[in-house]
């Protein structure tokens, strides 16, 4: 069974859960077709077309609004879209039993669907700021109160700004490969002159793969170098692409740093591979949260997309880091508080977790939401103190 060592104030307990599968089932079968990243979920999926101040979102939705509980709401990577960047993830069988009770809701960016019409020349593509403030029209178009945040990338940096400007809308974030930091005036240079010596799709697949994974000429890197070539216009595709590498630094510091610090209010889970082109940035983004509500999900034997090579593992952090918000898994003891919600409870095996140390209580945590059941309480109800946690996996 599975061995999980939660910190308290007054030390280490332990829970133990039954095993009741493997974390990983084989994944050969899926990359033989590269069109299995294009495949339905299902017939529930409705597709909508939301106008908001910054031209017309394309999002992809599964079920409807119930009572209080926050819709799942994905962003994807530069080069990909809701389907190439989460179908894999979402298709898992005990994600797919997490979320059968949630609405999800996948955006893609501007342009950047399956079959979409190419913007015309002198197009002005929405800034990351622009792509942030579009997603209020989303919410409110299907009367979401608040949202769950899974981002990836470029998403990922799209979710957090949304998180910043519209706190009171993002209840919790997961951030993959998110890197806070604008390009310099050398990287901005040196991504000029790769363009200019590389096409596009290889330019996108060095942004989201490691140099080791395009050595090594994976078939995953050799279908997302077809899926990104065809599937993804081209002409969209650089206007986001241009966007993203000329975003500024994120305007967070950690509390106590400087005056008057911004900081993300909500739990934050960073992922990423120990074998990603990603890993600097998301240790630095790392450093500048508030280590009381910040996980960070360092996986082995992963490289730059974590959520299509290990779905499992990344399944089962994802459902510790709804426990940490008060969503409990059924079976348990009841939790005795108001703020427990129920999740179904996905099959789980070994995952070990360190936590660095933070001797600031989760009740003192800045920023806690006036709500019926605000994140402290939350935390409190599950018997955790809200500490940095350092996961390997």
């Amino acid at each position: 069974g599975l061995l999980l060592q939660e910190m308290t104030m007054a030390g280490l307990h332990e829970l133990r859960f039954t095993e009741e599968k493997p974390l990983l089932r084989g994944q050969d079968a899926e990359l033989e077709n590269s069109d299995v990243f294009l495949s339905a979920v299902d017939a529930d999926w409705k597709e909508h077309d939301i106008e908001t101040p910054y031209g017309l979102l394309h999002v992809v939705i599964r079920g409807s609004p119930k009572g209080n509980r926050p819709a799942i709401l994905t962003y994807h990577d530069v080069g990909l879209n809701h389907k190439l960047c989460f179908n894999t993830f979402f298709n898992y069988e005990d994600m797919q039993e997490i979320t059968k009770h949630f609405v999800v809701c996948h955006v893609d960016a501007p342009g950047q669907q399956a079959g979409a019409s190419q913007f015309p020349q002198g197009y002005q593509y929405p800034s990351m700021d622009q792509l942030a403030a579009m997603l209020p029209s989303v919410v409110q178009h299907f009367g979401f109160k608040y949202v769950i945040g899974i981002g990836v990338g470029a998403g990922a940096y799209v979710l957090a700004k949304f998180a910043l400007i519209f706190p009171d809308l993002v209840e919790g974030l997961v951030l993959m490969n998110i890197d806070p930091n604008g390009k310099g005036w050398i990287d901005w240079a040196a991504a000029k002159l790769s363009g200019l010596t590389s096409t596009l799709p290889d330019t996108v697949l060095s942004h989201l793969f490691s140099q080791e994974e395009l050595v090594n000429n994976t078939e995953l890197v050799q279908s997302y170098r077809q899926q990104i070539g065809s599937v993804v216009n081209q002409f969209n595709l650089q206007l986001f692409l241009n966007m993203y590498n000329s975003r500024r630094d994120l305007d967070i510091n950690r509390p106590g740093t400087v005056p008057n610090a911004k900081t993300l209010r909500c739990p934050v889970m960073l992922v990423v591979g120990d074998n990603a082109p990603a890993e600097e940035g998301v240790v630095e983004c790392n450093s500048k949260l508030d280590p009381t509500n910040t996980t960070f999900l360092k996986m082995a034997d992963s490289g730059g997309l974590p959520q299509v090579t290990q779905p499992g593992k990344l399944t089962e952090a994802f459902k510790y880091f709804l426990q940490g918000m008060g969503y409990t898994p059924r079976g348990r003891a009841p939790t005795p508080s108001l703020c427990a919600r129920a999740v179904p409870s996905a099959s789980m095996t070994r995952l070990a977790r360190s936590r660095t140390a933070s001797l600031t209580s989760a009740s003192s945590v800045e920023g806690a939401r006036p709500r019926a059941c605000t994140h402290s309480e939350s935390s409190e109800a599950m018997g955790q103190i809200n500490h940095t946690m350092e996961v390997s996996c």
